[in-house]
């Protein structure tokens, strides 16, 4: 926060502003006052006085391309991009020369590794049983119709409960009362499965829950990069950080939460128990329906003594998290190259919520490439999610938006160059164009705005 202030990249305000509904308004009214998707963003807001709470609140931290660069402590996004590409390209060592260039690399990733500590500053204050109320914090409550109060900007720590290994995740939690709140694990999400393997085992059982708010930029930003599933979110924060993420053991259960959090959340989820979670307003800018979800009861609270609560708002675009999505969309690329090297770029709009609409560049080697890339794009992660794929030329920039449209609609034919596929599975919650809350199949959409050779009986451009 302080190398904000001193960029000029955060605003204090200083009156009473309550956290439910009208901290939302502030923050609408400071980012939509310029162009829709403006990359200089607004600047971070510091709220001082939340109503009923004597904690700061602050929301907006990654609300620009610049303050994205801060977070990874880099000058343009792209060397973080150049950094993840140098280690994808590391080749098996031939020979004894080579192993030994090999060796600074590899001393510099066994740097990265989380750090086991005895203490930390989120354990200045402790609070456990009765003494625990959520609602001494900010919660925001963002628009009219959402179901309450939400903790959007968690890191949520579970084990899997077959093989130990850790999961970092950012999943939004209703606050229900003082103590308990919803776990929104959709049933795609890494915490969800391990919700899911427990209760095979166990279906009167629970699992332990810790909860970390407010760490160092990176660390935070690691709960919601779309890394490998077998790569541990702290060790992929200790790389972004240069150097490793210290853990400290919670204080009711055996998991580790990074020792510099603003605050902790200790518990645990009954995997018998679900609990309507909802309505939301979502990033789509329309609102996700209720739903039945986990509970997550908290036993134990730890804070710094001057903690400040951070916060997102979610809601339509453009809001802070399309900054971070830029950023997922820049850093990834060479992960996406490496993968599927016709690959030349991807453009992720924010007039498409990102999931919704990705423009992808590449370089055309026989007819039928771009469905190929269509197919692979569908089974990276969450970017099964997408709903409609823009194939370009390798040589059509995918950032200049009226070059795609002119190059799509000039190559456009319904039979060719446009296709529809049934079966993907979809998060009812966030799919807005379905009939009914209980569809749980969709279709996507590919289309191809590459120009034809002879074989696809087009024409060349003039």
């Amino acid at each position: 926060m302080k190398a904000l202030e001193k960029a000029g990249e955060l605003k204090r305000v200083r009156g009473e502003v309550d956290p439910v509904l009208e901290i939302t308004e502030v923050v609408q009214r400071v980012q939509r006052g310029g162009p829709f998707g403006a990359p200089q963003g607004k600047p971070a807001l510091l709220f001082e006085k939340p109503k009923g709470s004597r904690y700061p609140l602050l929301v907006n931290t990654f609300g620009s391309v610049k303050r994205m660069c801060m977070a990874f402590e880099v000058d343009e996004l792209d060397e973080v991009a150049a950094r993840i590409r140098g280690f994808l390209d590391t080749k098996s060592p031939v020979g004894l020369f080579d192993k030994i260039k090999m060796l600074p690399k590899l001393a510099e990733l066994g740097s990265f590794f989380p750090k086991s500590v005895n203490d930390g500053a989120c354990k200045e204050v402790i609070h456990k049983g009765n003494d625990v109320n959520l609602f001494d914090f900010p919660i925001l409550k963002c628009w009219p119709q959402d179901g309450g109060r939400f903790i959007t900007f968690p890191l949520v720590f579970t084990k899997n409960p077959e093989n130990g290994k850790r999961n970092v995740g950012m999943y939004r939690m209703q606050v229900y009362d003082e103590r308990t709140t919803g776990m929104h694990w959709q049933t795609q999400k890494h915490g969800a499965e391990h919700f899911r393997r427990a209760r095979e085992k166990n279906p009167e059982g629970r699992i332990p829950v810790s909860v970390a708010i407010g760490c160092d930029p990176a660390t935070t930003l690691s709960g919601m990069l779309p890394i490998p599933p077998d790569l541990d979110e702290m060790m992929f924060a200790g790389f972004l950080r240069k150097e490793p993420v210290e853990m400290v053991t919670c204080e009711t259960n055996e998991l580790e939460v990074p020792a510099n959090a603003e605050i902790v959340l200790e518990g645990y989820v009954n995997l018998n128990e679900m609990r309507t979670e909802g309505p939301f307003g979502d990033h789509t800018g329309f609102y996700s329906l209720e739903g039945e979800f986990p509970v997550f009861h908290i036993e134990c609270v730890t804070h710094r003594k001057d903690l400040i609560y951070l916060t997102t708002v979610v809601g339509p675009p453009p809001q802070e998290d399309y900054f971070m999505g830029y950023a997922v969309e820049r850093v990834f690329l060479p992960v996406m190259k490496m993968q599927y090297a016709e690959i030349v770029d991807v453009a992720m709009p924010a007039e498409g919520i990102f999931h919704n609409l990705m423009i992808v560049a590449i370089r055309k080697s026989y007819p039928g490439h771009a469905r190929k890339i269509m197919n692979a794009i569908w089974s990276l992660g969450q970017a099964m999610f997408t709903k409609v794929i823009v194939v370009v030329d390798h040589d059509v920039d995918v950032h200049n938006y009226s070059e795609v449209v002119w190059k799509r609609c000039a190559r456009w034919t319904r039979s060719a160059t446009c296709n529809f596929r049934w079966g993907r599975w979809i998060r009812w919650t966030m799919h807005h164009g379905y009939r009914t809350s209980g569809q749980k199949w969709g279709s996507m959409q590919r289309g191809n705005g590459r120009r034809k050779d002879l074989r696809g009986r087009g024409r060349m451009r003039f």
